[in-house]
């Protein structure tokens, strides 16, 4: 089973964390990460999570979601939100296949939960490699946090301790979400160097190019490539 962290981004009372942890440990799960929370530690946290104390006791903090992103090789953004440039969408059910079927035991694989009055920002959004949506009804399809977590906790519980057919045999690890930020910052740097880029008026290129690269799931050597072939263009530009 890959390791799943799930986390939630500035979540804004204690209680939702304590359910969020026991739906966790009820399928299985239990790295639970916080970004910027607004009340944690709190007892009202450890009296939600009832018999998942261990998990709350091992939560660990960030302050930005990019910075407890970067060990992963797989970031899903749950979130309802129809985006101007779309990105990959699956189901809750959709998206535990997709992990049981292509990522390795030690793979980190990242759900990100968004804040439970306004979900997640664009840029937190673009972070992400895909999007997972929980079906529900169009008449009222309310969940809160908890529930959210609960629910796609389920299928990955139900999924991944199937036995696999076939163990992921790539010959190279993943890159990590580290890694290819480095990647875009090399890659943005350098388009800006040749003018194909305008900080200034960005328009869409560089949320279109995360989008490309998210989609292939790059491995370490392969964005080694791809940096050493940027490397490469910057001499080629200094030396004109």
């Amino acid at each position: 089973m890959s390791e799943v962290q799930v986390v939630l981004v500035e979540p804004s009372h204690p209680g939702n964390i304590g359910g969020a942890a026991r739906a966790m440990k009820t399928m299985g799960l239990s790295k639970l990460v916080l970004v910027n929370p607004k009340r944690f530690p709190d007892p009202q946290a450890d009296w939600r999570a009832a018999g998942a104390l261990d998990v709350i006791r091992s939560t660990v903090i960030f302050e930005t979601l990019e910075e407890a992103l970067r060990p992963s090789v797989l970031s899903a953004a749950t979130s309802v939100r129809s985006r101007h440039i779309p990105w990959p969408v699956l189901s809750s059910a959709e998206f535990a296949q997709h992990v049981h079927a292509q990522y390795a035991p030690n793979d980190v694989i990242s759900v990100v939960f968004g804040r439970e009055d306004s979900g997640l920002t664009n840029e937190e959004l673009n972070l992400c490699n895909i999007q997972v949506r929980i079906p529900s009804s169009r008449v009222y399809g309310s969940l809160n946090l908890a529930m959210s977590v609960q629910v796609v906790a389920y299928d990955l519980f139900r999924v991944l301790n199937q036995d696999k057919p076939n163990e992921n045999s790539w010959d190279r690890p993943l890159a990590t979400h580290q890694e290819l930020g480095a990647f875009f910052a090399h890659l943005e740097s350098v388009l800006t160097q040749l003018d194909f880029y305008d900080p200034d008026n960005p328009r869409e290129a560089m949320t279109r190019l995360r989008r490309l690269f998210s989609r292939t799931e790059l491995d370490q050597t392969e964005v080694q490539i791809l940096r050493g072939i940027l490397s490469h263009v910057e001499k080629a530009v200094h030396n004109d």
